[in-house]
């Protein structure tokens, strides 16, 4: 019994491969007089018709237009200034560092080395974070 529908769709899979090789390119390709250069034309609004799309694509683009009204003229500055490198933003940190504590640590008195040699007891300072950690723009970096 299964070897009859392998049978079955070996057939019917072969019906269909060829059946897809038995069409012929114009006809699903149909191809007409018009060139390449004539069909932009067409849909842009070129020089060789399309005086209605190129109508819909002015209206299109005078829609996303406007004009500068006098707040934005004055509104400008400010807005690009925030982009621009200057000895305020400088000193101004956009990322600041977070708090990074020193620890003390104090070291007894021992004997160090092959022959013993007394080392006298000493204190030491080193931060408690190995590298040196930064706040996201906008992120609490007031005293923790």
């Amino acid at each position: 019994m299964p070897r009859i529908w392998i049978d079955a769709a070996a057939v019917l899979l072969a019906a269909t491969l060829l059946g897809g090789c038995a069409t012929s390119k114009e006809k699903l390709l149909p191809h007409g007089d018009n060139t390449m250069l004539d069909i932009w034309h067409q849909e842009t609004g070129g020089s060789a018709g399309g005086g209605q799309a190129a109508r819909q694509l002015l209206d299109a683009r005078q829609g996303l237009r406007r004009p500068l009204v006098e707040a934005d003229v004055q509104a400008a500055p400010g807005v690009q200034a925030r982009y621009t490198r200057t000895a305020q933003n400088e000193i101004y940190r956009q990322f600041h560092r977070l708090p990074n504590p020193d620890l003390v640590m104090y070291v007894f008195p021992h004997l160090a080395g092959t022959d013993p040699v007394p080392v006298p007891g000493y204190s030491t300072v080193f931060p408690l974070y190995q590298r040196v950690q930064y706040a996201m723009p906008g992120e609490r970096v007031e005293d923790y």
